[in-house]
């Protein structure tokens, strides 16, 4: 058994593996240079025929389950972990097997560097990348260009050399892609300056191609099972609303951890700027799942970003009307919400419901509505999703009609006449210029220090109110000043709504 110092250096950082390479003599063109492995045999097999099957053993093991979000086209990004095939390949698989099959001709990973501090982005500059399953070529173009774009990417051998953040994810995309390209990213820093503009150039160079970005990270590093987890989570949410400024925020501010935190970032940004608009977790676990010594693990993520147009619509596509909720799911969630409101008048606990709808078990934030002859009787809700969104709904109807402070609880005499809305909100985005508001589909949350305040986005169309007004209004049901809008440290975010 491997003594737990080896374990340890094997579940992220690894044990350095010097290796001398004859193809960095001096006699040979930077155009031919390979990168030959320095992890086979040790992160994962050095043996082909041992790897592939390594491989699809993982790929395998991932279950078709009815929850995960089927694409009428290929993802847009992943995320995926980086430690030994031991310890976070299956999590990682769960990521790779959306790609089988997938028609991608370049792939842009952006690592970190976990042995090497530089400024900006390192770009390797040569012919390509070898592991035990082959050599995966550079694309050339793209590499030549983006460095000639912008002198901040540049090749810094260092960076390349004993990596191992970048090289492991080949393996897994020659296994599920056969032959691609790549455009290989190390972040020498990751602050948001740097994920920002690194998200706009990797977005240029992608764009027109059949290209997919990859994120490279590992969550937290040598805390307790339980303490990991919690602060895995918030990366986990993070994603999960597809929010790579709230994420850094939260990185910065050591609310979690992530060694390739800054990847996470620009790929997140690069995939919005291609026009990705959804993101789902698709696995998480920790080293302690694995070895089960839960005294100091690393925690491992897997997750895909998408075009939500890009989704196959399921069986009863039919009944659509509306961005995501079938009429059966709306229906449903009526339901919920009316027999929860009626047991509270009776005094009896809510009804259990049988939840079919993976949508419905999906973390999301809602509002319910009461309506008393087209006028407001009661509405409560939460912004950012804490519990599945039939939960959210049943919580939410009972404060809306006992516990908003601007009215009386609701009566047994008056509720039969009541109308019910549900609002089905969609993660929040900041946002920097007032064009970005799209009125009648965007709701807004406005903070300044301890004050805020959000309106759905029907209030703008019932009101027939401009971006601007919008903005007043939502600064005066926050406190604030109407023009505080403009104000230094006064936040903006646009949200949208499914209203049924």
């Amino acid at each position: 058994m491997a003594t737990r110092k080896a374990l340890t250096g094997f579940l992220c950082l690894g044990i350095a593996v010097l290796v001398l390479h004859a193809g960095y003599g001096l006699a040979e063109s930077p155009r031919d240079r390979i990168r030959e492995s320095v992890i086979a045999g040790t992160w994962y097999p050095g043996d082909p025929g041992t790897l592939e099957k390594t491989l699809r053993g993982y790929l395998d093991a991932v279950p078709e389950t009815e929850d995960k979000t089927p694409f009428a086209e290929p993802p847009t990004a992943l995320i995926v972990p980086h430690a030994g095939y031991r310890y976070s390949g299956q999590v990682a698989a769960h990521a790779y097997k959306r790609l089988q099959n997938a028609p991608f001709d370049t792939v842009f990973i952006i690592a970190p560097s976990h042995r090497v501090r530089f400024s900006g982005v390192s770009v390797y500059d040569g012919a390509g990348y070898r592991t035990p399953l082959g050599v995966v070529p550079i694309d050339r173009e793209t590499t030549t260009a983006l460095m000639q774009s912008d002198d901040r990417i540049r090749y810094v051998p260092e960076a390349h050399a004993q990596e191992h953040s970048l090289e492991i994810q080949l393996p897994f995309l020659q296994t599920v892609l056969g032959d691609f390209t790549l455009v290989p990213l190390v972040m020498g820093d990751q602050s948001l300056s740097t994920c920002r503009w690194l998200s706009e150039k990797a977005a240029s160079a992608a764009r027109g191609k059949s290209a997919l970005i990859v994120a490279s990270t590992d969550l937290s590093h040598y805390h307790s099972y339980e303490a990991a987890k919690k602060l895995d989570k918030v990366v986990l949410d993070r994603v999960a609303a597809f929010d790579p400024e709230g994420l850094n925020r939260r990185l910065a501010s050591g609310e979690c951890e992530a060694c390739g935190g800054g990847p996470m970032v620009a790929a997140m940004m690069a995939a919005r700027h291609l026009g990705a608009d959804d993101a789902q977790v698709l696995n998480y676990a920790n080293s302690g799942d694995v070895t089960g010594d839960k005294s100091r693990v690393v925690g491992y993520m897997a997750a895909v970003f998408w075009k939500s147009g890009s989704k196959k619509q399921s069986d009863n596509s039919s009944e659509k009307n509306g961005p995501g909720l079938s009429k059966a799911e709306k229906a449903l969630l009526h339901k919920i919400a009316r027999e929860s409101i009626v047991a509270r008048l009776k005094g009896q606990s809510p009804p259990k419901h049988d939840i079919p709808s993976p949508t419905l078990k999906e973390t999301r934030g809602a509002f319910v509505t009461l309506k008393k002859n087209g006028r407001l009787r009661g509405c409560i809700g939460h912004i950012v999703g804490r519990l599945p969104l039939a939960d959210t709904v049943r919580e939410m109807a009972q404060a809306a009609a006992f516990e908003d402070p601007r009215f009386p609880p609701v009566t047994a005499s008056e509720f039969d006449d009541m109308e019910i809305e549900i609002s089905a909100m969609t993660p929040l985005k900041e946002i920097d210029a007032m064009e970005e508001i799209q009125v009648g589909i965007h709701g807004l949350y406005i903070t300044n220090g301890r004050r805020s305040g959000l309106l759905l986005p029907q209030v703008a169309t019932e009101y027939g109110w401009n971006r601007q007004t919008f903005l007043e209004q939502t600064c005066r049901k926050a406190g604030l000043p109407k023009d505080a809008w403009k104000a230094s440290g006064t936040k903006i975010f646009t949200f949208s709504a499914e209203v049924f």
